[in-house]
């Protein structure tokens, strides 16, 4: 830990550490009122509100303290977005012990190995995997437990999980009459694993000060802009780097919460969204394509939604045209990392932008943004030189901050930091202003003749065109340039283009040597558990593929 000298005059204020039980005495304090409404798993919707919540976590915590978990122990969870989730955030790290989210889209080989790897001692699941919580049950040797976060009406006849517990019989039995304790606020809140293209997936370790900074930083104006006025529906799991945060500054804001459960389709969600009133919403560009073609296909618009943040992965700038021009959404650009907790940047206009034309102004908003106030970032080249901030020299992406890790959980992968910088693995560009924009990741840029090519920028021209739905960028082994792109294309439904009329698209709008020197039309893209494109899977299924020669 750096040490600092002393100041000659210290201040003379109260000294409170940042917990996450602050977070909730907060809310139920001062709106105890604001409500939350989940679609549970069994099919109903569910609500109560900011106190109840907290009443029902202080019984979760009494639960936890009788099952015997300790001060740091982990407690897993393998859950959709809903009020029993968001019960445990607070339960677990309000306790002193660690929530460890675990991503259930991953394999089951990878999930008994993260179970085993934490340390798991509890694992609380919803009625949707329960096979999979049977298939992975006999393989995760700490956990003492699995509790199923549902009632007694929907505990399973016969099941093969050993030591099963129900969620609503244990907080029936337990008294709500529970002190959140004090401790050091450096304290570890929460656990996320990466999703891990390659190897086995790393841990991030987030403290009670880290997570509650985070949660201050995300709802400032500049960045998610969260009040008591909204009501926020998050799309991104919880987990998925504990849904970018939102349990935690949706309730220091106030706002009104409402969770879709498993029920992440187009219409579902179309229909959530219109009968909660939701304001703001988050999630990846994948998700909202079924939201947009579902209001495009029925003529629909939305009566209150009116700004979303999308992050995972860059959203391409046809989607953010169609949200904004058709749509009447805006869209805030974000970017940022598990090993960040995850918010970098956010990507909204400043007063001296709102003069200008509106394309000038969609090309900022097409950036992944301007730092928010609690991180700092730089690029520099293969040698770690700084580079100009000129909006056209792009390099390695470095950050640093409160919320960012100095090392991975077990101290997994060594010493990560670069002079105290964390490296993204990202290439970027930033502008005189400070607004950031991810060229490509550094293990996916395409190296031609000694010339990188971003492949993020090829992708969403081809997005532009009507004939596409998806598009993914890789490059392949070429003779004489060492590599050169491949471009990846799904048709939308029912529309038809070819390769020349593709390439041609392209024509005025890159440098030359950036054009792809084929097109290949596929019936799908690889989705990784948290929605991103696998392109280690693209490059390894095309590594034969054989250019044209001409």
């Amino acid at each position: 830990m750096t040490s600092y000298p002393m100041s000659p005059v210290m201040g003379q204020m109260m000294s409170q550490p940042l917990l996450v039980s602050t977070i909730i005495d907060y809310a139920a304090r001062h709106f105890g009122s604001s409500e939350i409404v989940s679609r549970r798993v069994e099919g109903d919707m569910h609500r109560y509100t900011y106190r109840d919540l907290n009443q029902r976590a202080r019984r979760m915590a009494n639960v936890l303290t009788g099952l015997g978990v300790q001060m740091g122990d982990r407690v897993a969870t393998l859950a959709w977005n809903g009020y029993r989730h968001m019960e445990l955030y607070y339960a677990v790290s309000g306790s002193g012990a660690v929530l460890h989210t675990m991503n259930p889209r991953l394999h089951p080989e990878q999930i008994a190995y993260i179970a085993n790897h934490a340390e798991d001692q509890y694992l609380f699941f919803d009625l949707t995997f329960l096979p999979l919580i049977e298939a992975v049950a006999a393989h995760c040797k700490t956990v003492k437990a699995f509790v199923l976060m549902s009632d007694r009406e929907h505990m399973p006849k016969e099941t093969r999980i050993a030591n099963l517990l129900c969620y609503e019989d244990l907080v029936a039995s337990s008294s709500d009459d529970y002190s959140w304790p004090q401790f050091d606020e450096n304290s570890a809140a929460s656990l996320c694993y990466t999703s891990g293209t390659t190897g086995n997936p790393k841990g991030a370790l987030y403290s009670h000060r880290s997570t509650v900074l985070h949660a201050y930083g995300s709802a400032l104006p500049n960045a998610l802009n969260v009040s008591a006025a909204d009501t926020v529906l998050p799309v991104v799991p919880m987990f998925h780097v504990n849904a970018w945060g939102l349990p935690y500054s949706v309730l220091l804001s106030g706002a009104k919460m409402v969770y879709p459960g498993a029920a992440l389709d187009g219409k579902s969600l179309y229909e959530l969204f219109e009968a909660e009133g939701v304001t703001f919403s988050a999630g990846v560009p994948t998700v909202w394509l079924g939201l947009i073609n579902h209001a495009l296909q029925n003529d629909l618009k939305f009566s209150t939604f009116r700004r979303t943040v999308i992050g995972g992965s860059a959203c391409p700038p046809a989607m953010m045209d169609t949200l904004i021009d058709k749509l009447d959404v805006q869209v805030i650009h974000a970017w940022g990392m598990t090993e960040m907790s995850p918010l970098g940047t956010t990507g909204t206009l400043q007063g001296k932008h709102k003069l200008l034309p509106k394309e000038e102004q969609r090309k900022i908003l097409q950036k992944q943004g301007h730092a928010v106030f609690g991180v700092d970032m730089k690029i520099v080249d293969d040698d770690g030189k700084e580079l100009a901030w000129d909006g056209k020299t792009y390099g390695h992406l470095l950050v640093k901050g409160p919320w960012i890790i100095s090392s991975y959980f077990r101290n997994e992968g060594g010493d990560v930091l670069q002079d105290g910088w964390f490296p993204t693995g990202d290439v970027a560009t930033i502008d005189a202003d400070g607004y950031m924009q991810i060229t490509d990741r550094s293990k996916d840029v395409i190296k031609s003749g000694g010339e990188w090519i971003g492949t993020i920028d090829l992708e969403n021209i081809a997005m532009a065109h009507p004939a596409v739905l998806q598009a993914a960028c890789i490059g392949v082994a070429h003779p004489k340039w060492d590599e050169r792109p491949l471009l990846l294309v799904v048709k939308r439904p029912g529309q038809e283009v070819g390769r020349e009329e593709l390439l041609k698209f392209f024509e005025g709008k890159i440098a030359k040597f950036w054009m792809p020197d084929d097109v290949a039309f596929i019936d799908a893209l690889p989705m990784g558990a948290t929605g991103k494109i696998q392109k280690n899977k693209l490059r390894e299924q095309f590594r034969d593929h054989k250019l044209p020669t001409a």
